[in-house]
């Protein structure tokens, strides 16, 4: 990009319009990106992947910066509840495991010693 010439945002809403008129009136990429005046094609390609990957709120995600901090900070409050419902699960069942083991180890050495 040209120095001095800044990089275009695109709200969510102006995502979803283009790809909705994609859909509607059957344009291919470039037709859709000259009408809604974005300067190359492949950006309309990104938003119509992640509209059939995400669906519509995968166009109101902010991806610029770090992806890693995006991912964070942008899962949907119920995913990141399930989430965490989740690893509290599987923390309990290996708490029950490892009791559970040595509950059975003890028993064998007991039953060494008797014998």
């Amino acid at each position: 990009m040209p120095k001095g010439q800044r990089k275009h945002f695109y709200s969510g809403d102006f995502k979803l319009e283009v790809i909705e008129t994609m859909e509607r009136e059957h344009l291919s990429l470039s037709e859709a990106a000259r009408r809604f005046r974005v300067p190359d094609h492949t950006i309309v390609a990104r938003w119509e992947r992640h509209y059939l990957t995400e669906g519509k709120q995968g166009l109101y995600i902010e991806r610029r910066g770090n992806p890693k901090v995006a991912r964070e900070t942008k899962m949907p409050d119920e995913t990141r509840k399930d989430l965490i419902a989740e690893i509290q699960q599987l923390r309990m069942e290996n708490e029950y495991l490892k009791k559970l083991n040595a509950l059975v180890l003890k028993e064998e050495q007991q039953n060494k010693k008797h014998k």
